[in-house]
């Protein structure tokens, strides 16, 4: 009889995945961030092991939204304290903090639990084209 075997967390391989936002439709590539970060494009997916992969995103100032979500959508913070609600629309979000947006919204798509706090922190998010992860996106897995 052959079982299903759950992989251990020092037996995953990580590899680096480099997505250019440029004129990708924003929901579309959150959930493929978030595919890749939990590891559930690979054959030995474990639910409670994070075998995801390092993602980084480029260009992420130049994402497209559809409809009137720029005008419409608000973010909101609160401070706690009495009156101190701010918001913001999501036209202020991609123009001064594009990386904020990334992280707030793979951020809702991981577990909330530590060890979706652990998938978290291997999403590296960058506004421009440029990066200083390539030493580890070039390297050759053996």
């Amino acid at each position: 009889m052959n079982l299903t075997q759950s992989i251990r967390a020092e037996e995953v391989k990580r590899a680096w995945v480099v997505l250019d936002a440029k004129d990708q439709v924003f929901g579309r590539l959150i959930t493929q961030v978030a595919t890749l970060l939990r590891g559930k494009h690979r054959p030995y997916y474990t639910p409670h092991v994070d075998c995801g992969d390092f993602v980084v995103v480029i260009n992420a100032g130049k994402v497209k939204f559809s409809g009137m979500k720029l005008e419409d959508k608000e973010y909101f913070t609160h401070s706690g304290y009495f009156g101190s609600t701010k918001s913001k629309t999501l036209k202020e979000m991609l123009e001064k903090t594009p990386e904020k947006l990334f992280f707030l919204a793979v951020r809702g798509m991981l577990p909330k639990t530590k060890l979706g706090r652990a998938m978290i922190k291997k999403l590296k998010v960058y506004k421009d084209d440029k990066h200083p992860h390539t030493a580890q996106v070039s390297k050759k897995d053996n």
